[in-house]
């Protein structure tokens, strides 16, 4: 059996709280070991419980959703962040991805999306919603841009077909094994190559990657 994932649920509305934790506990691969209020009962729950995933709403009181990822990622906490909100508001994102969240999920989507983008996450792999990483593009193009192009290197002459391929399906939002299925590769090759698009577009982040391959129009 696999690594059951330890959540904590951050979110300032119990009854939210309360179905997801009603959602997450009937999954077996996943134990939703504490619920926190605000950002503050978050970052203490991290620090005492040490979760694989904290599902992270943004407007809360005391300590919001941003300042308290930033706080996680400054402490090296192991916990990875699932910003989940209402709000779509491009400064929010780039706000909450900069602090040190690992993707930006709105409420709205499916439960089944949720888990995938759970298990996702807690194996290494970011999924990003079509409709943030729109946004994402669209503001990349602004002053205060997630992907810095000063990182572009030379490389973009360097990406092989199979590589703007695989970049074009990043951009859809799909994990490595979802890519590895769908063009019936291994997931350790497509590992790889994602691992050398990093390198050839000189960025470990898989938002900053995608975005950077929009804004040179890879793909």
């Amino acid at each position: 059996m696999s690594k059951v994932i330890r959540i904590v649920i951050a979110d300032d509305q119990r009854l939210m709280r309360e179905g997801l934790k009603t959602i997450l506990d009937l999954e077996e691969d996943m134990e939703v070991i504490g619920t926190a209020s605000n950002g503050f009962e978050a970052l203490e729950l991290c620090r005492d419980l040490k979760p694989d995933i904290v599902l992270m709403d943004i407007r809360m009181p005391r300590v919001d959703g941003v300042e308290a990822t930033e706080r996680i990622a400054e402490e090296e906490l192991p916990a990875k962040v699932i910003v989940v909100t209402t709000f779509d508001d491009d400064e929010l994102i780039v706000k909450a991805l900069k602090a040190g969240a690992k993707t930006y999920l709105l409420k709205d989507l499916p439960s089944e999306k949720l888990l995938a983008t759970i298990r996702a996450t807690h194996r290494g792999d970011i999924v990003m919603q079509p409709e943030i990483a729109a946004k994402l593009v669209n503001r990349a193009s602004g002053k205060e841009e997630l992907a810095d192009e000063n990182h572009f290197g030379h490389g973009q002459e360097e990406l092989t077909l199979r590589e703007k391929e695989i970049l074009s399906l990043m951009a859809e939002g799909l994990s490595n094994r979802d890519i590895a299925l769908k063009l019936f590769l291994s997931e350790g090759t497509i590992k790889n190559q994602v691992s050398a698009i990093y390198s050839k577009l000189g960025t470990s982040d898989r938002t900053k990657a995608v975005l950077l391959a929009m804004r040179n129009k890879l793909i």
